[in-house]
Parts: C-alpha cells; sequence; structure tokens
C-alpha cells in the first residue's frame, strides 16, 4: 500500500504545530524570554520538520516494499521447494 503525500504532508503538519508549541515552550522555561523562545521554537522546528518530512517518506518508501524472497539453496535445506 502506498502512503499518499498528501497525507505524510498533513502529519507532517501537526508534528510541526506539537513541535513549535513544545519548542516554544522548553525555550521559554529555560530563558525567561519570549523573544529568544520565539526564535528558537521557529528555527529548530522549522529544520526538523524537512527532515521529519524526508525521514516519513524513507520510511514509507523502505516499509512497503515486499521482503526478498530467500535463495533457492536455502530453501531447498530447509525442505521446502517451488
Amino acid at each position: 500500500m502506498r502512503v499518499p503525500l498528501t497525507r505524510s504532508l498533513a502529519k507532517t503538519g501537526t508534528f510541526a504545530l506539537v513541535h513549535f508549541t513544545v519548542a516554544f515552550g522548553v525555550a521559554y522555561l529555560l530563558t525567561g524570554s519570549a523573544a529568544i523562545a520565539s526564535a528558537l521554537a521557529l528555527l529548530e522546528p522549522m529544520a526538523n520538520t524537512v527532515a521529519y518530512l524526508l525521514h516519513e517518506r524513507a520510511w514509507a518508501r523502505v516499509s512497503l516494499q515486499p521482503a526478498p524472497a530467500a535463495p533457492r539453496a536455502l530453501q531447498s535445506s530447509l525442505g521446502r521447494s517451488s
């Protein structure tokens, strides 16, 4: 089954919103500055969101490929014949 790009984009978008919120919260707790927290919350998740989309698409390709068949010699040694 192929994962549609629109699903990956929607999933990436919701992940980005969660990530922006968490990044701002953590940065604000550590710095006490809304300006610094905003800058960090925009820069780091933006880069991470692109990385996540690429990661998601790579996993979609890997998990959808069927496992390769065992070589005939191995099948014969296991008692299987085709």
